[in-house]
């Protein structure tokens, strides 16, 4: 069985929110509850990217100074970025200053909007992929739908977008309830998906 942690209320939440007290309300308002906004969803695959080889809480203590840095991660304007821009984003301490993740999220953005041209938007392409497996929660770390889905971003251009960042993307985006049997935000986020309308 998934790990439980009593969280600041009393009630117990997934193991992993124990590890540092600010994933606490990451963990209560935004992880595991399903999001349409192709903003978000792009600012996320950014952050997962970043992510990749780090820990999440490294990101997380650091993700306002990525929203600055990186304009809000509104694709238009980071598309739009130069090589001025990439060395102002690698000498800004805020952030993670890796040159291949930098250049990347600058690339994904253009494939980003190559992308919401072709199909509408970035939100009706990620539900796409949402999973029918039903896998115990936290038992794994990448899945049929996280290869599917990383496989055709990576044909269509797109880079730092493996199986297992995609899965955990998956995970925080609510296209899975991921949530531990026993937290208490599982049956929340669970009502939330099906009350969520997928974006076409």
């Amino acid at each position: 069985m998934t790990s439980l942690v009593s969280g600041p209320d009393g009630h117990p939440r997934c193991g992993w929110c124990g590890d540092y007290a600010p994933f606490f309300p990451y963990h209560d308002h935004e992880w595991g509850f399903p999001v349409a906004d192709d903003q978000r969803l792009f600012e996320k695959l950014c952050l997962e990217s970043f992510q990749s080889g780090l820990s999440w809480r490294t990101i997380l203590d650091k993700r306002e100074n990525f929203r600055a840095a990186f304009d809000q991660f509104d694709v238009h304007k980071v598309a739009a970025y130069n090589d001025a821009d990439v060395a102002r984003l690698l000498g800004n301490a805020g952030i993670v200053r890796h040159r291949g993740k930098i250049e990347a999220v600058i690339n994904n953005a253009a494939r980003a909007i190559a992308l919401t041209n072709e199909v509408g938007s970035l939100a009706a392409y990620v539900w796409r992929f949402e999973p029918d497996e039903t896998a115990p929660p936290q038992s794994q770390t990448t899945s049929a739908a996280s290869i599917a889905l990383s496989k055709d971003l990576k044909k269509r251009g797109w880079k730092f977008v493996g199986p297992t960042t995609i899965f955990a993307f998956m995970q925080a985006m609510g296209l899975i309830n991921d949530h531990a049997e026993g937290c208490v935000m599982r049956a929340k986020a669970a009502t939330a998906r099906a009350d969520f309308t997928k974006p076409v």
